[in-house]
């Protein structure tokens, strides 16, 4: 693809615009997501009947899910509007109830009662929500609809299994019922084809459905809202049959059955006739090869052809005709047949098993065979879907399609036919660019993974750690990513079916009792009766039931009812639960609640390892009920003055902290994050992800502290070292579209950056497609966000970015920026912005001393563009040092990205678009512009970020500087005779031994001289340096309380520790000026057995050195290096470092004697 042309940017006309515009205009255009489109649909049709004189009410209901998880959401924040237009939106206890009350809505006026002309009735629901409802949807469609009301099926599949147990494809459970089918392949359509959904629904008296999926109804776009926009023509061709085609009562079954597939299903053809769904696209004067695709496979093919640089002269030419397939089941015969005469073959391009190949197959068979073309697509030239082999098909049933599978194909069926010459030549030469990048995008491994992981603070991080010995069965939830972490839960069921496996396998099993996780809202959808089937077994299994008080897997929403911890406890005592144990880390709040079922006693969750373990010894079934509120809901709830926000912050001594890891373990939490010191690797608390859940406050640490202040951190004023604005930027001419992906980690914004560019170019009067993919990725995974800006939408195909498509790259994370699934997007001309500080992954759960490779993701980075075009700044701390939370270095990066001249936006239009977002709109405009500063003068970012204490430089230059650091400290540990005594033994190491070997020694002596026993952690404490940190990071006038546990509450893994609040400082200061006292026969502290251990470990290690340095040259320095090292591992506190020293002692002495055997060898030779 060519470059597009240089132009100077230019002050675009910012049209204005209201984020209403979506539900209230009538005219012209406005700006809104799939799922925004779908709330639309039931107010424009109100009013739509409103025009020709009918009175009309409607009724959604539903269950969420992927991708229609946000859709309750969506409706509840259009409430009042929707209130305005007698339009109910009730939600489903689950989808098939929700289906049974929207076939209520077409029989509100059987009876004579009814106070509307008809009910449109919406029902929504993901593919297993289909599979669970077929029952219903096939009732209620043989029962049919009103004349004014309808409805229509609105099922969301999920292809690709992004956030879903299982890929699904729902067409088939449709076309069972007899439901038709339409699939849409934009915004747009949605608009039109709901439209006509609920007028073929009442002209042929049919249940109608569209088909959902995320790269079409998780998109953005500019649309048109003409309310006449989509006209229906009713077919005059309809059969007549006594009573009409639709609802009646009284009815019969069989009478049913009849009239659907005898007179319901032709008028829903004969509506799809009168008004082509289905249509030609391209056409060609001697077509011979014709391609039949619908929705997103359309759009993918579109995107094919034009890799192939085949679209109009070109496939002119070739003979292409393109029919894009509206309503895909039953399909339309009368069209089809039109677009297949005079075609050679039909290639048939859809995503999972074939629905249109078998039909146009069954429609053209009866032609004469001169007349009959070829039709291939899952199956291959001479065979059926079953009968090709397995490579041989042209595309895939399962999984999903891509554009550039889609081009292979394709390339492949038109070089075997006859081609002129240059369209030969340039198919073969665009293949071999294709392939080509896709050889690239296969060699690149990733070396970083950014996997979906549980929030920070996530009531799961400790609900679905279990006993030793014990296993857990999953379900459908957050939870449901235990599967994939070390938390001793395996296999799945479907929603509602939670540890009913057990009943079928445990009667032919040893094992005696497995836990099953089970949501709160899977439990109020269907979950229960999987409780009451285990009852009626009678078989021992203890129930996790997570009360979180939010569906937060679909964006925190309620459960669709009333159920609180008490509603909770009654009903399992009343369907014959046995035992039931709450546990929660706010016991005091639930002990006032007089609702508790009897004999159920609550347990702070710091037991819940112990609760564990008494329930699995108990027969029969038993619940565990683990209440704690979400944790993402807690943020949102708190941010609207909800929820309580207590005025405390985790914060970590990094003086003391040993980056054992225990914290990490204890809370499971991505918050603790690795932070460089001159010490080392420790940890930190990111307060801008923090959600408060303090879990991280139990790791056996006395590095923690709570931070008690209502003062945040006081923020450098931006204008004070940033004025105006930068000159303009050159831009991108839009002959051709301009294609961005931002890249980051959910939760952070990402999406809200692809919605800023989609408004701003649509108040331009710009054509944009935005389509954000996240799936599980909310929960602190991948996120992408692909905008798509050009001057009309006729130029935008797929709505992903396809392979080496990419112009511009905001990356806000840099795992993200730098995988290869990013990487074989970005073109070679492009550009990549990218926030190098990078938040740790779950790797760093799992391995203490894991770290984001940044260098090497940023060196792969600038491989791939040409001329390393990438621009890569600390923007999480500029932004935290700026406002105070990292959230906004998304629009730092965004302004950077502008002032670079690769969108071809007016600083205006975004500008308005920040502004209608509403939310923290200065600080937004704020980070804008200070991100547009930065691209104009990057020293910039030296006045933003704060300066670096002199204690907290990272590095240093040589050994002697490390050697004269060490020995600073050690003489404030303790005196300068000690000191003393590390200095000449570093120095000597220096001075005997290669200096990598000696850099290892000086800094593991170090470590083992300074343990930090009592004094020293008090000393830490109360620094005067420590001091600072916390003034630096929260103000003036903080009051702390410590975490600690003394040597009174003795020792071992079972000792937890105490909170001491301010007046603790006092005794520690005091305590901290004893340290003459250690090692001496007052020491108080050194009979400890511990104090005895360290002590010994550091004699340990210094004689090793010592003997090290008298003779070098006898020892294998190989060996010798593995030794030094060996106290890196030795970490921690009480126990934990216990355990750890146990564990290097054994490979000391394993090294070791591989190191004299060496020796003596050495010395027998």
């Amino acid at each position: 693809m060519k470059s597009a042309a240089i132009s100077l940017q230019s002050t675009a006309t910012v049209k204005d615009a209201s984020l209403n515009d979506k539900y209230v205009s009538d005219q012209g255009s406005a700006y809104m997501t799939g799922i925004q489109a779908l709330v639309r649909l039931a107010l424009s049709q109100k009013r739509r009947d409103a025009l020709i004189g009918h009175q009309t009410a409607g009724f959604i209901s539903g269950y969420r899910g992927s991708p229609l998880g946000n859709f309750d959401t969506a409706l509840w924040q259009a409430d009042e509007l929707l209130g305005a237009q007698n339009v109910v939106f009730q939600p489903g206890v689950n989808e098939d109830l929700a289906a049974t009350a929207v076939w209520g809505t077409q029989q509100a006026n059987l009876a004579g009662q009814g106070k509307y002309d008809g009910v449109v009735g919406w029902w929504y629901g993901k593919g297993p929500g289909v599979d669970r409802s077929g029952d219903v949807l096939r009732h209620a469609n043989l029962a049919g609809t009103a004349e004014r009301g309808g409805v229509v099926a609105l099922y969301g599949d999920d292809h690709s299994c992004k956030s879903s147990s299982i890929p699904h494809q729902s067409e088939h459970v449709m076309m069972g019922c007899g439901i038709p089918i339409l699939y849409p392949t934009s915004v747009q359509q949605i608009l039109d084809y709901g439209a006509h959904a609920v007028a073929m629904s009442r002209c042929a008296g049919v249940w109608t459905s569209m088909k959902l999926v995320s790269e079409i109804v998780e998109t953005s776009a500019s649309v048109s809202v003409q309310l006449g926009r989509a006209q229906s023509i009713l077919p005059q061709d309809l059969s007549s049959i006594s009573g009409g085609l639709n609802i009646r009562w009284p009815d019969r079954s069989l009478a049913q059955e009849e009239r659907l597939y005898l007179h319901k299903l032709p008028a829903a053809l004969a509506y799809a006739r009168a008004n082509p769904f289905n249509r030609v696209t391209w056409d060609s004067q001697q077509a011979r090869i014709g391609i039949a695709a619908s929705g997103k496979g359309y759009l993918d093919t579109v995107e094919a052809l034009r890799i192939l640089g085949l679209e109009g002269e070109p496939a002119r030419r070739l003979g292409l005709r393109l029919y894009q397939v509206g309503m895909i089941w039953p399909l339309e015969p009368h069209g089809l047949r039109h677009f297949a005469h005079g075609l050679q073959e039909i290639i048939v391009v859809e995503e999972k098993r074939p629905i249109l190949e078998a039909q146009i197959k069954d429609e053209l068979y009866s032609l004469p065979d001169y007349a009959r073309p070829r039709v291939i697509g899952k199956s291959s030239d001479g065979h059926g879907e079953w009968s090709t082999p397995a490579n041989d098909a042209p595309l895939i049933s399962h999984y999903e399609l891509q554009p550039e599978p889609i081009a292979r194909m394709l390339a492949a069926r038109f070089l075997r036919v006859d081609l002129p010459a240059d369209i030969r030549e340039m198919i073969g030469q665009r293949l071999k660019v294709l392939q080509l990048a896709e050889q690239e995008s296969r060699r690149v491994i990733d070396i970083a993974e950014r996997k979906a992981y549980f929030c920070s603070g996530c009531p799961h991080n400790s609900s679905t750690v279990l006993p030793e010995g014990s296993r857990a069965l999953g379900g459908i939830g957050c939870h449901f990513l235990t599967l994939t972490m070390d938390r001793g839960t395996e296999t799945f069921s479907q929603m509602g079916g939670e540890g009913v496996s057990w009943v079928g396998a445990s009667p032919f099993t040893k094992e005696r009792h497995v836990f099953a996780n089970l949501g709160d809202g899977t439990y109020f959808h269907s979950g229960y009766l999987a409780i009451r089937q285990s009852v009626a077994a009678k078989v021992n299994i203890t129930y996790k039931i997570l009360y979180n008080d939010a569906v937060g897997m679909t964006g925190g929403q309620h459960v669709d009812g009333q159920l609180s911890v008490a509603q909770l406890t009654r009903q399992l005592a009343a369907e014959g639960v046995g035992q039931q144990i709450i546990v929660t880390d706010e016991p005091r709040l639930l002990s006032e609640d007089a609702g508790i079922a009897p004999g159920v006693t609550i347990r702070h969750r710091n037991e819940l390892d112990a609760v564990q373990r008494e329930l699995r010894n108990v027969s029969g079934v038993t619940a565990l009920i683990y209440a704690q509120t979400c944790a993402s809901e807690k943020r949102r709830r708190r941010k609207r003055n909800e929820y309580p926000d207590p005025p405390q912050r985790a914060f970590i001594n990094t003086e003391i902290c040993e980056s054992c890891g225990d914290c990490s373990k204890k809370s499971n939490c991505l918050s603790v994050e690795p932070v460089e010191t001159p010490l080392g690797t420790k940890r930190k608390i990111n307060q801008s992800s923090c959600n408060k859940d303090f879990s991280c406050v139990e790791g056996f640490c006395p590095s923690f502290v709570t931070v008690h202040t209502r003062d945040s951190k006081p923020a450098t004023k931006p204008h004070a070292l940033i004025k105006g604005w930068p000159k303009a930027p050159k831009s991108v001419d839009l002959r051709s579209p301009v294609r961005i992906i931002v890249g980051g980690v959910g939760g952070t914004g990402v999406v809200t950056i692809g919605a800023l560019l989609g408004m701003a170019a649509h108040l331009e009067g710009k054509a944009a497609r935005v389509m954000d993919m996240a799936g599980m990725a909310q929960k602190g995974g991948t996120v992408y966000s692909y905008v798509q800006i050009a001057q009309n939408d006729d130029t935008i195909a797929a709505t992903k970015v396809a392979t080496g498509q990419c112009d511009l790259l905001i990356g806000a994370d840099t795992v993200v920026a730098g995988s290869s699934a990013t990487l074989s997007r970005l073109r070679a001309e492009g550009l990549a912005v990218v926030n190098e500080d990078g938040s740790p992954t779950s790797d760093f759960i799992r391995s203490r001393d894991w770290s984001i490779p940044v260098n090497d993701l940023l060196t792969r980075l600038r491989s791939r563009v040409k001329n390393g075009r990438v621009i890569a700044l600390p923007a999480a701390r500029i932004a935290t040092a700026v406002f105070g939370d990292a959230i906004f270095a998304n629009l730092l990066l965004l302004g950077l990205a502008w002032q670079s001249g690769r969108i071809p936006l007016s600083r205006e239009s975004i500008e308005r678009a920040i502004s209608l977002n509403g939310t923290a709109v200065a600080k937004n405009l704020e980070a804008f512009r200070i991100g547009c500063h930065l691209a104009d003068d990057p020293r910039c970012v030296d006045n933003l970020l704060p300066s670096k204490q002199s204690s907290d430089t990272p590095t240093h230059r040589s050994l002697r500087e490390l050697i004269d650091d060490r020995s600073h400290r050690l003489r404030a540990y303790w005196n300068v005779a000690y000191a003393g005594k590390y200095h000449t033994l570093a120095t000597a190491a220096g001075n005997s031994l290669p200096e990598d070997l000696a850099t290892v020694i000086a800094t593991q002596l170090y470590r083992v001289m300074a343990y930090k026993d009592e004094y020293e952690v008090a000393r830490l404490l109360t620094s005067d340096h420590f001091q600072k940190s916390v003034e630096s990071e929260f103000g003036k006038g903080a009051r702390l309380t410590y975490h600690l546990a003394p040597p009174t509450l003795g020792t071992g893994p079972g000792v937890r520790k105490r909170s001491y609040r301010s007046w603790i400082r006092w005794p520690m200061l005091a305590l901290a000026r004893m340290q003459g006292l250690r090692e001496t026969p007052l020491d108080p502290f050194g009979r400890n057995d511990e104090r005895r251990k360290e002590r010994a470990w550091r004699d340990r290690y210094i004689s090793f050195v010592e003997s090290l340095i008298r003779s070098a040259g006898d020892f294998d320095l190989s060996l010798a290096n593995q030794i030094a090292r060996i106290p890196s591992d030795v970490r921690g506190f009480g126990h934990v470092k216990m355990l750890a020293m146990q564990t290097a002692s054994a490979r000391w002495d394993e090294l070791s004697a591989k190191l004299y055997k060496a020796k003596i060898q050495a010395s027998m030779t």
